[in-house]
């Protein structure tokens, strides 16, 4: 307990902090909401503080309070955000408010002031200045955690946790969540491991956000409002996101709207038809302009003399005309999401076709001023690589793209012009809504599918919230926007359920990974680093879970007891007459499953035994047809790996012992008739595959470029003449193995029959009713088993992760034997922090880069960094130099060794190296121009940057682990690296 001298000393600065709250609230620009004055006044009072609001709500408030208290009160406060993007734009804010002397940052590339008393920095450095103990947190008071729901990221979410649980406990904790549904668990979870922490939740909106779908020309409110006059009996027509009673609004969907999409299909069918009664659409007369509007656009009351002209026209209009519509009705600045880059530059290239323009020519010429200077340091030749000419003329109308494959420095010039309004209309992936600050007007969202990398998906509840929540400027516009556009495959229903939907969970994505664990093993100890990771959120979420598991194994345990006594027998044991039933019920399923297991297996031999070059007909898919194996089976990638395949693809067969072994899996690599490249396994495949043909795959075939994808498939077309008929068709029906094994399993069969048949019991008159209560308690039996097996996988399931992880460093010389003191080698791995930082420090260790030149080496440590979209994977990449190909073949060989030992110690199997970006960084670090290293290449220059960046990133990692030569070759790849538009957005 506190003497009375502390809590004087306590109650004192509590009283000072009060007073720093009246000044800060008395200097805000505006009016403070009260979820904003409550969250400051817990931090005043010197507590942890929890804050989930929507986007735009001015959570941020709280975060500047906590900076505005440490410099009042001589501390120092660290500010992080989870991409280099927001810290920028903190950075920008906070030096505008306190001074540039007064405010550092610290990214992953960007070193300014940083011994500042506040510093604005990513959360990954903040973690790293942790491990190393660095001085930097000497008087550090305060960490504000911008966008804290990042930690469910599946990437880089663990380092938000690994923060949370090192900071020490005289620090104040500020998090900043946008809404989720279980912030009380969160914040519970942050009060057992930082002490007192407030948890506010606001769900309100500053700002209004009204929802509309966009039917051909009409934009019809999703929902209209009517008075629950009668409680369950009111008719509703959609999801209503609130609670209410009697004589409370209640939210249906917008009957005009349903009436509309039923014209529009109409329409699309080729059928007459006006709008009927329903076919009323915005006014553009209504009050509001452009000034912000003062009700939802449409009511579904009042005519509207164009709606006939609405449901005759295209189910969905174009870019154009659409950006048209909202100009006209007062609805910019907007943002449109179109889930594709390709989709957000073919809008600016349609609005500059139709020669739009959302801005005076006098603001153009202006903005075209304003781009020349910030684009002073690019070389023009550059420039003219990237697109210059379209992206500034885009600009100088009013509209520009706006997606991660620009470059840093163009997505930093739109997201400039936006915030200051000079331009009207942004078309944008998703990346635009993660933390960066561009609020709009409205926002359009042109479907509700995207591709997730591997596949396409439907935008969760979540995402659609993150989406729309930057519509409706708060002190600008009376309300906000959303507008998602209407096609044939999409029904209100869907929309109206994302809009309704209010259940967001934050989970957690945290994971022990080897820097981590040498890390923890160096500052507290094996056995204290293992309670540590007890601490997480991650066990946190799993111990509350065992406290259900349990309670549901006993309420099983209850009704099992009398399921028990229901089917109690006179004439035997009926347990042991239920249990040979359930065993010969699962010996017929397993029977079952032997025999698809056969035929799976015949599948799998027939795929390995193809070659590149063989021609096969693929009956599965999408676009069944001819298909040309690239790759050999025992060269295919591995589950989960993202590597593809190393074959030659020009018949040669390739070194095997690069690979480690995954079962019975096996996996071609084809080229189909239509010039895709497509992955198929015995599953895809559904029959066995047999070669009807064969073609020589050229030397120089390049499956990343599209040319020779074509060309190839063209020459398979041209040179297997066979006829349909003899084309392979569904596999003949083969009998059933007949080995040892499947004669064992007959038999088992026939004898629990006969057990069966002579049981007392089976004789029984009410034998199928004590059967019936016999399955419910085998049901509940095995669910009650498998319940237990969750609960005990689930309790210390981190911990038992991490000594998994440290008997495999003990094992590779990381750990001493005991795993409590971290070798030399170890001490190297501390400060290497990459995806594959065990990866990297073999190759350290085992000298691969050491005889490498600059250019080499950056190219070599690429291969650690790049993971390429699943459609994009070369099975053979092109390699700058035979000294790149030796480093990268060892690189595999090492990998190879490690997964082996991964899946003995029950790990996950880190991803391969992939050697796609090593030609073009090769090329760009050995000082040739943009358009010099992109040729042949399908790399979008803001992937390029940015990749370029991550590997600048590793490098210094490895200048810093390594000796001698290879340190000084490092710093000379850095060097090499880092220039021209790599280092354009840099900030010095």
């Amino acid at each position: 307990m506190a003497s009375p001298a502390e809590r004087y000393a306590a109650a004192r600065r509590r009283g000072a902090a009060a007073g720093h709250l009246d000044r800060f609230v008395a200097d805000s620009p505006f009016l403070l909401d009260d979820f904003q004055v409550r969250g400051c006044e817990a931090v005043a009072a010197g507590h942890g503080v929890l804050v989930a609001a929507p986007t735009g709500a001015g959570k941020t408030v709280v975060g500047e309070f906590a900076v505005h208290l440490a410099l009042a009160t001589g501390r120092k406060a660290f500010y992080t955000t989870p991409i280099k993007a927001l810290s920028n734009q903190k950075y920008a804010d906070l030096s505008t408010r306190h001074g540039a002397a007064q405010v550092g940052l610290l990214t992953g590339d960007s070193s300014v002031n940083g011994e500042a008393p506040v510093v604005v920095m990513t959360t990954e450095v903040l973690r790293n200045m942790l491990y190393s103990g660095s001085d930097t947190l000497t008087g550090l008071g305060f960490v504000v955690m911008d966008e804290v729901h990042y930690l469910a990221d599946r990437f880089r979410g663990p380092v938000w946790e690994e923060v949370i649980i090192h900071l020490p406990d005289s620090v104040q904790v500020v998090s900043l969540s946008a809404t989720v549904s279980n912030a009380e668990e969160f914040g519970d979870w942050l009060e057992q491991v930082r002490g007192p922490t407030e948890v506010i939740v606001e769900e309100h909106r500053p700002v209004p956000l009204w929802q509309h779908m966009m039917v051909g020309r009409g934009v019809y409110d999703l929902f209209v409002e009517q008075v629950n006059a009668g409680g369950l009996n009111d008719r509703r027509t959609g999801p209503d996101p609130r609670g209410t009673g009697p004589g409370e609004a209640v939210r249906r969907l917008n009957p005009d709207l349903v009436q509309a999409v039923a014209a529009a299909r109409d329409v699309g069918r080729g059928r007459s038809g006006g709008p009927g009664r329903y076919g009323r659409r915005l006014d553009a007369g209504a009050p509001g302009g452009r000034h912000g509007r003062s009700r939802p656009l449409t009511s579904g009351r009042g005519g509207d003399s164009g709606s006939r002209e609405a449901t005759q026209r295209p189910a969905r209009v174009g870019r154009a005309e659409m950006i048209q519509r909202l100009d006209r009705d007062g609805l910019l600045p907007a943002i449109v999401f179109i889930f594709s880059r390709v989709g957000c530059e073919a809008g600016v290239d349609q609005l500059l076709a139709g020669g739009m323009r959302l801005i005076p020519p006098a603001e153009g010429v202006r903005i075209r001023r304003f781009v020349t200077d910030r684009v002073s340091a690019l070389a023009t030749e550059d420039l003219q690589v990237l697109g210059y000419d379209v992206f500034v003329e885009g600009l100088t109308r009013g509209f520009a793209a706006h997606h991660a494959g620009m470059l840093p420095t163009f997505r930093e010039i739109v997201e400039d012009l936006f915030v200051q309004g000079r331009i009207r209309t942004v078309f944008a992936t998703e990346t635009l809504a993660l933390g960066i600050n561009m609020p709009a007007r409205t926002v359009v969202l042109e479907k509700l599918i995207k591709f997730n990398g591997e596949s396409h998906v439907e935008v969760t509840p979540g995402e659609y919230t993150q989406l729309t929540g930057r519509a409706g400027r708060r002190g600008i516009d009376v309300e906000g926007h959303a507008v998602v556009l209407w096609h044939p495959r999409l029904e209100p229903e869907t929309v109206a359920g994302l809009a309704a939907t209010r259940t967001y969970p934050l989970t957690s994505s945290f994971r022990p990974t080897y820097n981590m664990a040498v890390n923890l093993v160096a500052t507290v100890g094996h056995q204290r680093a293992a309670g540590v990771l007890e601490r997480s959120f991650a066990q946190f979420q799993a111990d509350r879970g065992v406290v259900g598991l349990s309670t549901t194994i006993r309420h099983n345990q209850d009704a099992m007891a009398g399921h028990d006594e229901a089917m109690t027998c006179h004439l035997g044991d009926f347990p042991q007459y239920a249990r040979l039933r359930a065993e010969l019920s699962d010996a017929e399923k397993r029977a079952t499953r032997h025999r698809a297991a056969d035929a799976r297996a015949e599948i799998s031999d027939s795929l390995r035994r193809l070659r590149p070059g063989d021609v096969v007909w693929l009956d599965r898919g999408h676009e069944p047809g001819l298909a040309v194996v690239l790759t050999s089976p025992d060269r295919a990638a591995a589950p989960g790996s993202g590597r593809p395949g190393n074959d030659d693809a020009r018949g040669n067969r390739g070194d095997s012992r690069n690979l480690p072994p995954h079962g019975d899996r096996v996996c071609v690599t084809l080229l189909t008739h239509q010039a895709r490249v497509r992955r198929v396994d015995p599953q895809d495949a559904g029959q066995p595959l047999e070669p009807v043909g064969r073609i020589v795959i050229p030397r120089q075939f390049n499956p990343r470029n599209s040319r020779s994808r074509r060309d190839l498939a063209a020459t398979m077309r041209a040179q297997v003449h066979s006829t349909r008929a003899r084309w392979p068709g569904p596999a003949p029906d083969r009998e059933e193995p007949t080995t040892r094994r499947s004669h064992q399993r007959d038999r088992r069969r026939e004898e629990l029959r006969a057990q069966l048949r002579a049981h007392p019991c089976h004789r029984c008159p009410d034998r199928e009713q004590h059967a019936r209560w016999a399955e419910r308690w085998w049901r509940l039996h095995r669910q009650t088993e498998d319940l237990r097996r969750r609960v005990e996988s689930r309790t210390h399931s981190v911990a038992r992760v991490f000594d998994r992880i440290c008997n495999l460093l003990i094992e590779l010389g990381y750990l001493d034997p005991p795993g409590e003191q971290v070798t030399p080698l170890g001490r190297r791995l501390r400060g290497l922090y990459a995806e594959r930082d065990l990866l990297t420090a073999e190759c350290l260790r085992r000298g691969v880069w050491d005889h490498l030149d600059p250019a080499s080496l950056a190219a070599a440590v690429s291969c650690l960094i790049h993971e390429p979209r699943r459609e994009d994977a070369d099975p053979n990449p092109p390699q700058p130099n035979a000294d790149v190909s030796a480093a990268f073949q060892e690189m595999l060989g090492i990998w190879q060794g490690l997964a082996e030992r991964e899946a003995r110690h029950a790990l996950p199997v880190a991803a391969a190296p992939d050697a796609g970006l090593a030609l073009v960084v090769h090329r760009w670090a050995a000082g040739q121009r943009l358009g010099m290293v992109l040729r042949d290449s399908d790399l979008a220059a803001g992937d390029f940057v940015r990749r370029c960046k991550q590997t600048v990133d590793l490098l210094d990692q490895v200048a810093e682990a390594a000796d001698g030569r290879l340190r000084a070759t490092a710093g000379a790849a850095v060097s090499a690296v880092l220039r021209g538009v790599v280092a354009a957005d840099r900030l010095d």
